[in-house]
């Protein structure tokens, strides 16, 4: 038996090799996967959830360019790398983009950056505010790849950052789903009778709430925040999971091995877990798939109306929602890149979810 499994895993391997697409969108997932946990290292902006503003260069173009005084501060904040690494830097120290700048005995005069042709205020600032006496050092030309918010916040560093709430929301979400779900559908789907006819009641009345809905009461139930969402989004995805599961259930128990674990007097818990769901799980595999690419959808979808992540936490749908009118004033890719995002990781499970379909397919 153990053979034959083995060929045929190898055989499914194979097929899902083959497919240039699902490859493709596997080795992607796994990009934006290492991106969204090390997210603080690769930021420019490695401040907590990179919200390091700048009101004086809020909504420039990508590519822009600006010389910034980081001044110090008094204050010390201990930080291991760890948390660095996950949670982002607690930044103290001041910063601010400047036109230009010159020393003058003991003082560092500075000029503020300003926009539309206006002029800057002119400051000033001791030299001994700086370690070692050289203001120089913290004065240095930063570059804003895919520009600034509205709020002047470097947007490459945000769109990274919320990588993190997109990718592991499906995670969540999934496990979530998988654990209510196959639960509920093998406990129907192998008992039968009343218990059955109670699992499908409560499953067809989750079904016939809209899913947006049923998030939105949870999500107000359980108060908006991080965690809270990422429990309603999997709490309304388990029902499809279910149904697949019973329906799986109902045709396997009836196999000749079912029958022969039953006559060798093994208990129903291991005919379930040990016998049958193994035999099963291709098709939930491939629901898990699409229900990762819905997770994100629907997580997008509640930071938009506003009641999913709460600033100052990134997220590809409150960006949209905070710059969505920006489309039609002049700078559109404040709103379209998060919204590119969300578009090519939901692509990619889709994608994914197909190739596994197809691997999976034993009658091909």
């Amino acid at each position: 038996m153990s053979p034959k499994s083995n060929s045929l895993k190898q055989l499914a391997l194979q097929k899902f090799k083959k497919n240039f697409w699902g490859v493709f969108s596997f080795y992607f997932i796994v990009l934006v996967g290492v991106v969204s946990i090390l997210a603080y290292a690769f930021a420019p902006d490695n401040s907590q959830y990179a919200n390091q503003m700048h009101l004086s260069i809020h909504s420039e173009k990508p590519g822009f360019k600006v010389t910034m005084l980081n001044i110090p501060s008094k204050i010390k904040v201990k930080q291991s790398g760890f948390d660095k690494l996950f949670f982002g830097k607690k930044n103290t120290d001041s910063e601010i983009p400047i036109s230009e700048y010159n020393i003058k005995d003991d003082v560092l005069i500075y000029k503020e950056y300003a926009t539309d042709g206006l002029e800057g205020a002119e400051k000033a600032i001791k030299i001994n505010t700086f370690p070692n006496n050289s203001p120089q050092d913290f004065i240095k030309e930063k570059s804003f790849l895919f520009g600034t918010d509205k709020y002047g916040r470097d947007l490459l560093s945000r769109v990274l950052v919320g990588a993190r709430i997109s990718f592991f929301i499906g995670f969540v979400a999934v496990l979530i789903s998988l654990l209510i779900g196959i639960f509920m559908g093998s406990i129907a789907g192998y008992f039968g009778g009343k218990v059955d006819a109670a699992i499908m009641w409560i499953i067809n009345v989750t079904w016939s709430i809209p899913t947006l809905l049923l998030v939105i009461a949870i999500t107000l139930a359980l108060g908006k925040g991080f965690w809270q969402v990422f429990i309603a989004v999997g709490l309304t995805m388990w029902v499809e999971v279910a149904r697949v599961v019973r329906g799986q259930i109902i045709s396997a128990k009836e196999m000749q091995y079912v029958t022969a674990a039953r006559a060798l007097g093994y208990n129903d818990f291991r005919i379930i877990t040990k016998h049958i769901l193994p035999n099963i799980m291709a098709p939930v595999i491939v629901i898990s798939a699409a229900n990762f690419a819905g997770a994100i959808l629907i997580e997008s979808g509640l930071s938009f109306l506003g009641i999913g992540a709460q600033p100052p936490m990134a997220s590809w749908g409150a960006m949209i929602k905070d710059h969505y009118n920006y489309i039609i004033l002049g700078k559109p890719y404040l709103a379209i890149i998060p919204g590119l995002c969300i578009m090519s990781l939901v692509m990619a499970f889709m994608l994914i979810g197909n190739a596994l379909r197809d691997a999976l397919d034993v009658k091909s």
